[in-house]
């Protein structure tokens, strides 16, 4: 070939081969380089090899290849080619990875990881260390296929079971079901998350304009905070409504019972005209606990106050979670407000009350500006008054099962932390 002309052709087939190159697989540039180089003839491969940039064994296998009468089938590699997968080249990797991912069920309590975090950068570098060198993104592809997924913790334990755990959730529901099959409201009531009111972060995502997210304060300081939030949920189990009474104190028994107060003033007086009893599903601790004597007090004046026979079960211990104002109210709370700060006690309410959920939902809210001191005492004497003339406990499990009466009943006889109310289980 003359100079002009194999300047052309290198010109040409480097132009060609910039634009199809891309397209085409390892094996596939091999074969057509080959094919240019036969074509080319006697010193095709180094021509060719100068032309597109590439060095000549690679056109020389291609030629090899075209030559030996090679079938197409797929492959991009010949086979038993290329690198081997990391499991065959270093056998026990994937033993030594679980020794360190899982040191107390995998053999190995001695694990240099057992205490620090499992990065896949720390599990590659404890690897190599050991013999067995591997990259960070070859530990992430060896635990997902082990079966391993980046999780967060779970809350399931739920701690000891008391033995009448069962029990007491048939006897709760025997309970509602037989208020609810005449027309008596049950609602289930529970305090939620104290929350801080401010510019603060609120765990979450919302929909917002690229690169303009809501700004808040880099630290959740109490000090930094306009206030506090405590949402005490009243959900009504018959009518899928929930009432939310947002204070800004404490969270103490008599605001507990205010919360109750004010659902049955705004909504259950008006829902219930002709109740003459109404059932309680409560946690067995916090502001409403079963052992908590202003509770009991507090309820005791609700009940003189309504004229209403105030019927509580108290969910076993360790079961709090259960609770229907959790799962039915709450979690729709929380699910409307991510992302969201909770700049005002305003925002707070008004957040609160536009919960709803296909289900049909339905949530009102107000805001309680009361002040709730602590260390209030109920004294043995006020005690017995109230065991006395409002106290009746059930005979299934009476210190979680009982009804406060509005006014002593002369028939009762005295001793009636015993006495069978007529809901009770038989």
């Amino acid at each position: 070939m003359d100079v002009d002309f194999e300047e052309r052709f290198a010109q040409r087939l480097g132009d060609m081969w910039v634009e199809i190159a891309p397209w085409l697989d390892e094996r596939q540039q091999r074969m057509v380089l080959g094919s240019a180089a036969r074509q080319v003839g006697r010193g095709g491969i180094t021509r060719v090899a100068a032309a597109v940039g590439v060095v000549a064994e690679t056109v020389s296998r291609g030629v090899a290849d075209l030559e030996s009468g090679v079938v197409p089938d797929g492959r991009v590699r010949a086979k038993g080619a290329g690198r081997k997968p990391v499991t065959e080249s270093l056998p026990g990797v994937v033993a030594a990875l679980e020794r360190l991912v899982d040191p107390a069920t995998r053999g190995d309590p001695m694990s240099p990881l057992r205490w620090t975090s499992k990065s896949t950068a720390k599990l590659a570098g404890e690897l190599t260390g050991q013999g067995m060198a591997v990259g960070p993104r070859t530990v992430a592809k060896l635990l997902h296929r082990a079966g391993y997924r980046l999780q967060a913790n779970a809350k399931v334990v739920e701690g000891r079971q008391h033995p009448d755990r069962d029990g007491q959730f048939e006897y709760i529901n025997a309970q509602a079901m037989t208020f609810l099959a005449v027309g008596d409201p049950v609602i289930s009531i529970d305090t939620k998350k104290r929350e801080l009111v401010g510019a603060f972060r609120n765990p979450g995502r919302e929909w917002q304009p690229v690169g303009e997210p809501q700004e808040v304060n880099v630290y959740d300081f109490p000090t930094h905070a306009d206030g506090v939030a405590i949402p005490y949920g009243v959900y009504d189990l018959a009518a899928n409504t929930g009432w939310v009474n947002v204070g800004t104190d404490r969270d103490t028994a008599a605001f507990a019972v205010e919360s109750i107060r004010r659902w049955w003033r705004h909504v259950g007086a008006d829902a219930y005209p002709t109740a003459t009893r109404l059932l309680i599903a409560a946690d067995g601790g916090g502001s409403n606990g079963s052992r908590i004597r202003l509770w009991k007090a507090e309820l005791a004046a609700f009940a003189e106050q309504t004229g209403l026979d105030i019927t509580v079960t108290h969910l076993p211990p360790g079961t709090s979670k259960w609770n229907k104002v959790e799962h039915r109210l709450f979690s729709a709370i929380t699910t409307n407000w991510r992302g969201r700060p909770l700049t005002s006690h305003e925002v707070v309410v008004q957040t609160i009350a536009a919960t709803t959920t296909t289900t049909g939902l339905r949530v009102r809210a107000s805001l309680d500006e009361n002040i709730y001191p602590t260390g209030i005492k109920v004294t043995d004497q006020e005690f017995a008054a109230i065991k006395r003339d409002h106290l009746r406990r059930h005979d299934y499990h009476g210190e979680w099962n009982y009804t406060i009466v509005p006014a002593p009943d002369p028939e009762e006889p005295d001793d009636t932390t015993v006495t069978t109310h007529p809901t009770s289980r038989q």
